[in-house]
């Protein structure tokens, strides 16, 4: 109760004493952003948990079957190096689980080839187990092994030296186990519970597409208020990226490695294609749009024309990026996007038109370059999506003479460039 009356206390426009609480209203705005922050954190943590459900559960079951295999069927009774095999192949990036799977494998020889070589040689003991670390690491390294194939021929000849004394023949079971661990994780992935490529695919393809679309339509609104700030808040947001991208080319990794390992996913083959492809444009895209963005920045600070159309323009780049990400999901042919996005280049072409300073030359060029990287993730050859662009914009008749000529002052020489 005590803490309800504050609040309400801080939503009266007047104090007790009648003076004006000029404080309230921006403290009100500070804690419903707050709020706001909260939900959104939960909602990205939740898109988190039920993205990587799916590995959960593979990883579960590999571990239980790697197990299970080693300890009944090949009578270990210590089974722990094949769960963790499993576990880590499975953990690995998604799209190089059979090369991981490998790593495994022979990252395990060259530990046990250094373990039981030196251990013959020097004996067991704390300095010996510093050589032996070393010499593995070393030899990995000179022949050019991947880090994962370090760190495991370093742990193997660190287990060997450690446990061969109390533990007879523990190489073999040690690389059986190995074997074993990769083995039961592709069989998991592949064949006994293969994950929807598609499904992966979308899920890590939403927050790197409502990024761009989101900082687009902020760009916009920014531009339509001349809000310098809400155009720098979008930059930022944009330029912190990585994340997403990465998700979105390591599940299109991904998709393709099920596609290939699991028969029950082969008929997905061909749905791929258009996610596989689009992945560098929307790369170029997002870093087309950081321009896009960061020129409206300096558009408002010079105070240059902002034609109406300008942020039309943006906003309908937005839309594509959205129709986009749903005509993906669904598997239909993005036509809508394709009609946006040059949708997006005519509004630049009637902005231009009407007249733009320096920076705004630069905008509409960023609008129609991104533009063309829509058209092209959508399926189409740059060519001809820089045919259509400009087509849209109406090159020609910018450059013959036409609505350009009522204002000559205000446009640099030539119309902006594509790509």
């Amino acid at each position: 109760m005590a803490r309800d009356g504050r609040l309400q206390f801080l939503r009266r426009g007047k104090l007790r004493d009648g003076r004006v609480d000029r404080d309230g209203q921006r403290i009100a705005s500070a804690m419903e952003e707050l709020r706001h922050r909260g939900k959104a954190t939960l909602h990205d943590r939740l898109h988190r948990v039920r993205t990587a459900f799916g590995l959960a559960v593979q990883a579960g079951l590999a571990a239980g079957l790697a197990y299970l295999i080693s300890h009944r069927l090949l009578k270990n009774p210590q089974p722990v190096f094949a769960p963790i095999s499993a576990v880590g192949t499975l953990a690995a990036s998604v799209g190089q689980r059979f090369r991981r799977t490998i790593e495994l494998i022979a990252g395990v020889a060259v530990g046990v080839l250094v373990g039981d070589a030196l251990i013959y040689f020097v004996g067991t003991g704390a300095w010996q187990l510093a050589l032996v670390v070393t010499s593995a690491i070393l030899l990995s390294i000179f022949a050019g092994a991947s880090v994962a194939i370090v760190i495991q021929a370093a742990a193997t000849a660190v287990l060997i030296v450690t446990l061969s004394p109390s533990t007879e023949n523990l190489e073999f079971p040690r690389f059986i186990d190995a074997l074993l661990g990769g083995g039961i994780a592709l069989l998991v992935t592949a064949i006994l519970l293969p994950l929807n490529p598609l499904r992966v695919i979308n899920r890590a393809a939403r927050p790197a597409l409502d990024l761009l679309a989101g900082q687009l339509d902020a760009a916009a609104d920014a531009l339509r208020n001349r809000d310098r700030e809400a155009a720098q808040q979008a930059l930022f947001r944009l330029r912190e990226n990585k994340e997403e991208l990465a998700a979105l080319s390591e599940a299109i990794e991904g998709a393709k490695e099920t596609s290939t390992l699991s028969p029950a996913r082969w008929h997905r083959r061909s749905e791929l294609t258009h996610y596989a492809e689009a992945a560098d444009p929307i790369d170029r895209a997002m870093r087309n749009s950081g321009t896009l963005i960061r020129r409206s920045v300096t558009m408002i600070e010079d105070e240059e024309p902002v034609p109406e159309p300008m942020p039309d323009a943006v906003g309908h780049l937005a839309e594509s990026v959205r129709l986009l990400r749903q005509e993906f999901a669904a598997g239909q042919e993005p036509e809508e996007a394709r009609e946006r996005s040059l949708r997006a280049v005519s509004e630049a072409g009637r902005a231009y038109a009407e007249g733009v300073g320096f920076s705004g030359s630069v905008v509409i060029a960023q609008v129609r370059t991104t533009a063309s990287d829509l058209l092209v993730a959508s399926g189409i050859e740059q060519e001809e999506a820089n045919r259509l662009v400009r087509q849209a914009f109406g090159e020609k008749e910018h450059r013959t003479g036409g609505p350009t000529d009522r204002n000559p002052a205000a446009h640099p020489p030539t119309a902006p460039p594509v790509g």
